[in-house]
């Protein structure tokens, strides 16, 4: 019996071994091949490097790795389905700037709108057309997912380019002394901007609430003067000059733009900034310029949701609502715009704000400028007198940069790389640069990448921009996912209804049967009513993994008519999964004891990292930023290798290097004897060497510090001596970037204390005296007391032995006299 049960527990084991052994095996097969896995021609062509075989009745593997040798494939070429990443270049005009027609006499307004017609026929003047700032103009793009496509984008800022200046202002009371100001700067604005381009165009417009409570005090005598030096009646916004190069209309019409005011402290900007920014007509906003929206204030901001205050709840509908006379109609039927919907429609126009603040208001608007795009910011003085300076230095940093962005979908990954104006240097992840001058041209590397298909169809074909942001200009990239195999549609020659391969119960798409409701199996040959439509042998090998196996649905899972049903774990998050149940979402590699390191999930047994990370776990760093010490470009300090995020250093000439970036060199000898005697004489004036030896022979210049601690981490040394005065003194020694010694010296040595012996000799014979006389002094002092006391006693018995001579018993007189006590009276 109990051999019995030993054969059984043996058997067991050996089992659950071999199914171990197979297990990983077939982990192993599928990291090696991720194609093997896919069962469609659409998720095949999805997976990187796999192709599709199409061919009816083939046995081998349908979805292959395409880098395989073409002699190893046995699916005839015609029915292979690898497509390839397509590009075209549909309209590439070359960068320019803009050229006038010298004939055409043409008003600077009515030249304003993008595209001028050309020269007529026969004139000798050159043609015109608009500036280039950006080329490719448009492409074409066909990709595969996960298969990124670099196209290189130029980007050039166009010299003399028509800039588009409207200044809107708050103009309520507190910003009265500004508007002095403003009217004042009106041509000196216009003169300092013709410096940097000749074709510059001026607006103006005012804002103040909405005329509504509690913004505005409603009280018909406070609607007609809100304030005492108040000369117009609250409102939203008006556009008080459309875009103009008449400056002195500008001065004029600042001038006499009326002051209002309201009760809250914030305004209502933010309905003046759509107003401005969606009417283009009426604001007068020219296609291709660069249009700058100046945002001056003195307070805060209302934004959506405010407007409920005042009971308005209908949202903000971003359109334009100008009379004829430039006023916002919409002021108390809309709330205000909200942040983003400020910044869709700066983006769609192509709008350059910037906020002209006072400082107290400086943190408020620079926390805002962040959910803006391309938004500045500069500070506003008391009365605005510098306001030429703050536009002047704005549009400087706004076109001295450039800063790439596109509207491609969650399902397109684009990623820009440059080396900026470093032609020959190293292309780095970035989609700004700056320091760009006039005609500096900038190229830029857009890595473009589907990471999915979207389940409509309609949106595999998509159409995207990519701009510099606040210019009008872009590219527009027409990009068709592939997505599908033409084999999967209706009408191909490999798409077959109720084929007799799929025993007339299924669609053949591509080589695989498709079965109809009531059927299933790799041929449809199993009926969901009677359980099998075919031999019992047929159907057990489409429960495996392949013709050698004789495992079915890989030991974790049961063969039903030719299809796995995969087995459910205890554990809800592990599962099993796969045509053959050979996937599973917890047998990946470990890391630190986190599946996938922690950096990936686990899929068929292979982690997928997420960004930045790499390995079989997930575990390693996919750049060599970690290996590279702080200040230095070399990997592992030369001295050394990267693997997986860290430093492998190597052993060069017996010398073994260790360290977090194998700076340091254990085995090497000191330098501390070498530098000790230049340390000596340069920081204590000690040694041997004279002055003059010192100064000819030492030509470090150590750093002077008050304690001089060595920093382990930064690959320090730290000396220390005692010199003939039996002084310690330290120093530490360490290498730069660039290989220079780095000496730090002990201010001050540590000696010991100096002993003064004449002070000694004479405070011990002080003490001696001083405790001489201090006896003396106790001895007289007792010698007194004892003295004072035996007097005293003397005095108290000299007192008793004292007696008086009348009362001495021994004392007799020379008389007697005697009475006779009968005779006193007779006598």
């Amino acid at each position: 019996m109990n051999k019995l049960l030993m054969m059984m527990i043996l058997t067991v084991s050996l089992l659950t071994l071999g199914f171990c052994y197979a297990d990983k095996i077939q982990q192993q097969l599928i990291r090696l091949n991720p194609c093997v896995l896919k069962q469609t021609c659409h998720e095949c062509i999805q997976t990187p490097t796999c192709a599709w075989c199409a061919q009816p009745k083939f046995d081998g593997e349908r979805c292959f790795q395409s880098t395989i040798n073409s002699n190893m494939i046995q699916c005839n070429e015609h029915y292979i389905n690898n497509p390839k990443n397509e590009y075209k270049v549909l309209n590439s005009r070359e960068l320019q700037k803009a050229r006038k027609n010298t004939n055409s006499h043409m008003s600077s307004d009515s030249s304003s709108g993008g595209s001028s017609s050309s020269a007529s026929k026969g004139s000798a003047a050159s043609s015109t057309h608009d500036a280039v700032q950006i080329s490719p103009q448009q492409v074409s793009l066909k990709l595969r997912i996960n298969e990124a496509h670099r196209i290189t984008v130029n980007y050039a800022q166009a010299e003399d380019y028509p800039v588009d200046l409207y200044y809107l202002m708050d103009l309520s009371h507190s910003m009265e002394d500004d508007k002095q100001k403003l009217s004042a700067l009106g041509n000196l604005l216009a003169e300092s901007m013709q410096n940097i381009t000749s074709n510059f165009r001026l607006g103006f417009g005012s804002f103040v609430d909405k005329v509504v409570m509690p913004y505005v005090n409603t009280m018909p005598k406070n609607l007609m003067k809100p304030c005492p030096r108040c000369d117009a009646p609250p409102y939203g916004f008006q556009n008080i000059m459309s875009l103009s190069q008449d400056t002195n209309t500008f001065a004029s019409e600042v001038q006499r733009a009326p002051v209002s005011g309201n009760l809250d402290a914030p305004e209502g900007g933010f309905d003046a900034i759509m107003q401005a920014i969606v009417c283009r007509d009426q604001i007068g906003w020219r296609e291709r310029a660069r249009r700058l929206l100046l945002f001056s204030t003195d307070a805060g901001f209302h934004y959506a949701g405010d407007g409920k205050l005042g009971g308005i709840i209908n949202p903000n509908d971003g359109r334009c609502h100008l009379d004829n006379r430039g006023s916002y109609t919409h002021s108390s039927l809309q709330d205000y715009p909200s942040v983003s919907q400020i910044n869709l429609k700066v983006r769609q126009n192509s709008i350059n704000m910037i906020f002209a603040v006072t400082r107290e208001q400086r943190n408020v608007y620079e926390r805002l400028i962040q959910l803006i795009e391309g938004a500045s910011i500069g500070t506003l003085s008391e009365n605005s007198e510098h306001i030429v300076d703050l536009v002047k230095d704005q549009y400087s940093k706004i076109s001295s940069s450039v800063e790439m962005r596109d509207t491609a979908s969650s399902a397109i990954k684009v990623t820009y790389h440059s080396s900026c104006l470093d032609k020959d240097g190293v292309l780095k992840q970035t989609n700004k640069c700056d320091g760009l001058k006039v005609g500096t041209v900038v190229n830029f590397q857009a890595e473009i990448e589907v990471t999915s298909c979207p389940p409509n169809r309609k949106d595999w074909t998509q159409k995207f921009q990519i701009y510099p942001v606040g210019i009008n200009e872009s590219l527009t990239v027409s990009l068709y996912m592939q997505c599908e195999c033409q084999c999967e549609n209706v009408g191909h020659p490999d798409y077959l209804k109720k084929s007799p391969d799929c025993r007339g119960v299924g669609t053949l798409k591509c080589g695989v049967c498709e079965c109809d409701s009531t059927h299933f199996g790799r041929m449809c040959e199993c009926d969901a009513n009677n359980n099998h439509h075919g031999n019992y042998t047929y159907m057990v090998s489409g429960c495996q993994l392949n013709n050698d196996s004789e495992i079915n649905c890989s030991d974790r899972g049961e063969c039903n008519c030719g299809q796995c049903d995969c087995q459910v774990r205890s554990n809800p998050e592990e599962r099993v999964y796969g045509t053959y149940c050979e996937c599973d979402n917890f047998s990946c590699d470990r890391s630190g004891g986190a599946l996938c390191g922690g950096y990936g999930t686990c899929d068929c047994g292979v982690c997928k990292c997420i960004p930045g990370w790499t390995g079989e776990s997930c575990d390693c760093h996919a750049t060599n930023e970690t290996c590279i010490m702080d200040g230095s470009n070399e990997i592992c300090s030369g001295r050394g290798n990267c693997e997986c995020g860290q430093c492998k250093c190597s052993e060069e000439n017996d010398i073994r290097y260790s360290g977090k970036y194998c700076q340091k060199c254990p085995t090497c000898p000191g330098r501390c004897q070498e530098f000790k005697e230049c340390i000596q004489c340069l920081v204590y004036k000690t040694g041997s060497m004279s002055p003059e030896e010192c100064e000819k022979s030492c030509t470090i210049k150590p750093i002077i510090v008050k304690v001089a601690e060595a920093n382990e981490d930064k690959d320090e040394n730290m000396c220390s001596y005692y010199d003939q005065d039996n002084c310690r003194f330290a120093y530490v020694y360490t290498y730069d970037q660039s290989g220079k010694i780095v000496i730090r010296a002990q201010e001050e040595r540590e000696c010991p204390p100096q002993v003064n012996f004449m002070g000694v000799i004479l405070g011990v014979i002080g003490a001696i005296v001083l405790i001489g006389m201090a006896l003396l002094l106790l001895w007289k002092l007792l010698t007194t007391i004892d003295d004072r006391r035996e007097f005293a006693k003397f005095e108290k018995q000299s007192m008793i032995a004292k007696w008086a001579t009348s009362e001495n018993p021994i004392y007799r007189q020379a008389t007697t006299t005697f009475k006779n006590p009968t005779s006193m009276g007779n006598s």
